[in-house]
């Protein structure tokens, strides 16, 4: 999958960027080597293997140091809610951002 300058300059119009001709250019050569380096990893057979918890799991067994799920902490949801503005069956109640 390669990209045109049409794409970049619609990429650069939506994160609000302006770039200069050598800028636009570049990023395009930048952005296509990575979609490069994508497709040969997409290329790569890994049927059979089994997917790692942690790439070092590879050459050393590893313990994951994770903690035990236990509460820690008493309810406090209705002092944490009182000074919002707007609170709906104990969720904060915040203005609509996408349509």
């Amino acid at each position: 999958m390669a990209l045109t300058p049409q794409d970049i300059d619609r990429i650069a119009h939506l994160a609000r960027l302006q770039l200069q001709p050598d800028e636009r250019q570049r990023m395009l050569g930048q952005i296509n080597s990575f979609f490069d380096i994508v497709e040969q990893i997409r290329a790569v057979d890994t049927t059979g293997v089994t997917p790692l918890p942690h790439p070092v799991a590879a050459i050393q067994e590893i313990a994951l140091r994770l903690r035990q799920d236990q509460v820690s902490e008493v309810n406090q949801r209705e002092a944490n809610q009182r000074n919002a503005p707007a609170v709906e069956l104990g969720l904060f109640m915040v203005p609509k951002v996408i349509e």
